[in-house]
């Protein structure tokens, strides 16, 4: 039977089945993924309104040619979209074209053209963290003699010490700690649903004993309840990571006026960075970091191996130990720059 590539109902059904059906059943994603695939899909079709009035149900195999994408890729750069927003749009799209290609071979042309689009060179920053005395800053602000401000505190505590996603910490369970045991652990879901346990600090079990007898009663234990939760209708309900980023974020901006280092925008992932160089500069292998933040692949972890200034000052002084009386050149950032031809 001849398909009509022109046929909007077409473009939709593959769309469709590629969203409801191949990534989540036979690629395993998560929802979260799933619903990052689905914004760049919408994303194109409302660029393809935007710039030639098309209605997103006439938009059809005939409206993702190379030129198309192309120029979807200079209107996200005009939204001033970074060059790994367009990477994720652009290898979205790549990556459902592969799926109808598969499903139908006459498509196959379709996804070669844009196959062959180069992604864009993304600009590699460095990574953002906080320093110790900001950190303290920031665990300072909620007010312990509130419930909320327990719970709000338990939650720093716990993002920093776990070094989880913001969405891994709303999934917890009271069943996913295990404090009593010789070397406490709590078991975080990961992407892709992939399990691993992450040892907690001496420190953080005994925050979690007292939040939970505060929290949650003895028949919780064992159980789903979430372990942080705000109540409505009278019941407990798992936090939104919404709910999570604007805590941080206003805690934040009341932290940074007591303390300058406190960090303009404070976010669930700048917590998850800072315990990571933390824990890189106190020595841990980037494997063993790699395995700690639950990255798949551990070339991901490689941001956390650019030096910043405080750790090129301790490898200049170690050679060249004489010098440790004197004023060290490199006491100025700018100077220690241009001595390591930055």
């Amino acid at each position: 039977m001849t398909r009509n590539r022109s046929s909007g109902q077409e473009f939709w059904k593959y769309v469709r089945n590629y969203l409801t059906v191949y990534l989540p059943r036979i690629r395993c994603l998560s929802p979260r993924t799933i619903d990052s695939y689905r914004q760049s899909i919408s994303m194109y079709c409302t660029f393809l309104k935007e710039q030639s009035s098309l209605e997103f149900s006439k938009v059809s195999f005939e409206h993702v040619t190379r030129d198309s994408v192309i120029k979807f890729i200079r209107w996200l750069r005009v939204r001033n979209c970074e060059g790994s927003t367009c990477n994720l749009r652009i290898s979205s799209l790549k990556s459902l074209l592969k799926y109808c290609a598969d499903e139908d071979i006459s498509i196959y042309s379709v996804y070669q053209e844009v196959k062959k689009i180069p992604l864009m060179k993304a600009a590699i920053r460095p990574v953002e963290y906080m320093s110790e005395i900001a950190l303290k800053a920031l665990l300072a602000q909620p007010d312990i003699r509130t419930v909320k401000g327990i719970r709000n505190r338990m939650i720093i505590i716990l993002l920093y010490d776990t070094a989880t996603r913001v969405q891994e910490l709303v999934d917890m369970k009271v069943s996913d700690l295990h404090l009593w045991t010789k070397n406490p652990f709590v078991i975080v879901t990961g992407k892709g649903g992939k399990a691993r346990s992450i040892p907690l600090m001496t420190k953080t079990v005994a925050h979690l004993k007292e939040y939970l007898r505060r929290f949650h009663t003895i028949s919780d234990d064992g159980t789903s309840k979430p372990l942080f939760y705000s109540i409505k209708t009278g019941l407990p309900h798992m936090l939104s990571t919404d709910t999570i980023s604007v805590i941080l974020k206003n805690y934040g901006e009341k932290a940074r006026c007591t303390c300058p280092e406190v960090p303009h925008r404070v976010h669930p992932h700048l917590i998850r960075h800072t315990r990571a160089m933390h824990l890189y500069k106190s020595g841990l292998p980037l494997s063993y970091l790699a395995e700690f933040l639950g990255h798949v692949n551990v070339n991901t972890t490689d941001i956390y191996a650019s030096a910043d200034i405080d750790m090129l000052h301790d490898a200049l002084k170690k050679t060249d130990p004489e010098l440790e009386d004197e004023i060290p050149l490199w006491k100025d950032e700018e100077n220690l720059k241009k001595l390591c031809g930055l």
